[in-house]
């Protein structure tokens, strides 16, 4: 559950995005702000070709806004050079992407033990091969992304995402290359990991019942964020 007597996790303040294109100047996002406590579960919806991807990409650090700032556990992004950013992430972030992102080279176990690996963390081995057991993947460690299903793969993010217990996750589209059943599946599998490590998490979303599992819903529409609803509402 979410506790708003913590400071707050995450904030976006008046957060801008704009690209050239053609000549021409396309603004992405205007003016977004939010806020996010700890312990919540966001979903962030809207039509494609709305932002949603680049905001989520902004609010982790991955991207830069043209305008504004996203301050995360109290640091401001823009704040941080490169590897700071990267420090951070490594630490207390994690991260969900529709195509899964899983390194072709590696093994089930080697995808997941790479962010514990890169940590320093002793016991990745053994780390990474129990998530894999927690997400149902025990007997496929050895087997290579191209040998696994698209829920698998996603399993295997999923696990990749969750081992090293991060404070924040961002997921984007995580059921977007998923049919409808695998896709429950695997919703079911990322609200109980949450659950379980009580992970804050922000997501973007196409899928109704998936942003309806979260206790907000953000709309972003022309650029602009507006809530759609509130836990307490």
């Amino acid at each position: 559950m979410s506790s708003t007597s913590l400071p707050p996790i995450l904030q976006a303040h008046d957060v801008a995005r704009q690209v050239v294109y053609g000549g021409e100047t396309l603004t992405i996002l205007r003016g977004v702000n939010m806020t996010v406590n700890t312990g919540e579960t966001v979903a962030i919806v809207g039509s494609s070709g709305s932002g949603k991807s680049t905001l989520l990409g902004i609010l982790a650090g991955l991207d830069h806004p043209s305008d504004g700032q996203v301050v995360v556990f109290g640091k401001s992004l823009s704040l941080l050079d490169e590897d700071e950013r990267a420090k951070l992430r490594q630490r207390l972030v994690g991260f969900v992407f529709q195509s899964f992102q899983l390194l072709p080279a590696l093994t089930a176990l080697e995808n997941v033990m790479l962010p514990l690996e890169l940590a320093g963390l002793k016991g990745a081995r053994e780390q990474a091969a129990a998530m894999l057991e927690r997400v149902g993947l025990g007997r496929r460690l050895g087997h290579y992304p191209r040998h696994l299903s698209g829920g698998e793969q996603q399993r295997v993010a999923l696990a990749r995402a969750f081992v090293g217990e991060p404070k924040l996750l961002f997921a984007d589209e995580p059921t977007g290359n998923l049919d409808a059943d695998t896709g429950e599946q695997v919703i079911e599998l990322l609200f109980t990991l949450n659950r379980e490590q009580d992970t804050t998490l922000i997501l973007v979303t196409h899928d109704a019942g998936l942003a309806g599992r979260c206790e907000r819903i953000l709309r972003l529409d022309a650029g602009k964020l507006s809530e759609v609803r509130h836990a307490a509402a």
